[in-house]
C-alpha cells in the first residue's frame, strides 16, 4: 500500500494527486493487480479533503479501467497496466527537482552542494 500525501503549493489539483500517486503506485509495482485501495471516506477523512474530490479520481481510474469498485466490497486495482510514458516521468522528475532546488535554495545551497550531498546517499 502507498500512503498519499498532497501538496497545497504544487498547483495540481488534488483529485490529480491522487490520481497520479495511483499510477505512479502501480508502474513502480507499489500497488499490485487486486489490492484494495482506502474507502472513499477514510481517505478524504486521512488527506482532510472533501469526498467528492477523492470520488472525482477514483471515477476516473475506474473509467480507464485501472481501478475496479465492487458494491459494498469497496475499490481495487485493476488488472489494467498503468504505464508511465517517459516523456511524462521526465516532467515530473524535472517538476520535482525544480521544487527541491528552490527549497534548497532558499536556505542557501548550491546545487553543487546539492549534488555532492546526493552522490553521498547514493553510495
Amino acid at each position: 500500500m502507498i500512503e498519499f500525501k498532497l501538496d497545497p503549493k504544487s498547483g495540481v489539483p488534488y483529485y490529480r494527486q491522487i490520481i497520479d500517486q495511483i499510477r505512479y503506485g502501480i508502474a513502480s509495482g507499489k500497488l499490485d493487480t487486486g489490492e484494495q485501495l482506502p474507502t472513499v471516506r477514510s481517505l478524504a477523512v486521512d488527506l482532510k479533503i472533501n469526498l467528492n474530490t477523492v470520488t472525482k479520481a477514483y471515477k476516473e481510474l475506474e473509467i480507464q479501467k485501472v481501478l475496479e469498485s465492487q458494491q459494498g466490497t469497496g475499490t481495487f486495482i485493476g488488472s489494467a497496466k498503468a504505464q508511465i510514458p517517459e516523456k511524462e516521468k521526465r516532467e515530473k522528475l524535472r517538476s520535482i527537482c525544480s521544487e527541491f532546488l528552490g527549497i534548497a535554495g532558499s536556505y542557501g545551497f548550491s546545487a553543487a552542494d546539492i549534488v555532492g550531498e546526493l552522490t553521498r546517499k547514493g553510495r
